[in-house]
């Protein structure tokens, strides 16, 4: 791969919102793992633990999120709230979440269509696999999240380099108990989130939006 290939990979590389149904085949989803494996950890660790959902478990838990969102059933293990975001960090998030309910046609003051789309998270996109990312307690969580962190890019650079998509979910990670209760999986594993994946469905406009990234001047800087 030359520089320019990594250029584009990185550049054109988005988030897809709406997946067709077609599954990934064994051999590249084993690759794409593979792929995601050998990111780079603190002390190489490597603490990331990862559940692959597909086929009928995917279904199962589908409905299972669904049904703890009617309860009102909230069980994160790490702490999320948008309202934290403030100054140019929340004009960011505004201006993303504008772009992609323009793009779906979804009014501000449209109550019911924000609704179904947030809840579109809790059936992955339509997707027909999800990754859910945990990790054991090690300290603060901090260096172990930043190595999840690492692995999800990886993985999403990976598909993206293969001809598919992901969505990576926090919102996903608001249902912590749920999903280990339905998959069979110890307390002490945290869920960060997880990255719903597959084929982007080439006709939906939720899977052409464009964000936009912040100038370097407001990000880096540099001592010489």
């Amino acid at each position: 791969m030359t520089a320019d290939d990594f250029q584009r990979l990185v550049r054109t590389r988005r988030v897809a919102r709406q997946f067709l149904p077609t599954p990934v085949n064994r051999a590249l989803l084993d690759a794409l793992l593979m792929d995601a494996q050998h990111s780079p950890s603190n002390c190489n660790t490597q603490p990331w633990v990862v559940h692959v959902v597909s086929g009928a478990t995917r279904d199962v838990l589908s409905k299972a999120l669904r049904a703890a969102d009617a309860r009102g059933d909230l069980t994160p293990d790490f702490e999320f709230d948008m309202q934290s975001y403030t100054g140019v960090h929340a004009q960011r998030a505004q201006s993303s979440g504008r772009a992609r309910y323009e793009a779906i046609n979804v009014a501000r003051d449209d109550r019911p269509g924000r609704l179904a789309a947030m809840q579109h998270n809790l059936s992955f996109f339509d997707a027909p696999h999800v990754a859910l990312l945990f990790m054991p307690r090690i300290h603060d969580y901090v260096r172990s999240a930043s190595d999840v962190g690492m692995y999800a890019q990886t993985f999403l650079l990976s598909l993206h380099a293969r001809g598919l998509a992901g969505i990576p979910q926090t919102l996903l990670g608001l249902y912590a108990q749920t999903i280990r209760e339905v998959l069979g999986i110890e307390e002490e594993m945290k869920l960060m989130f997880g990255i719903s994946f597959g084929y982007a469905d080439p006709q939906s406009p939720a899977n052409f939006v464009a964000v936009g990234r912040a100038p370097l001047c407001e990000s880096v800087t540099q001592h010489v």
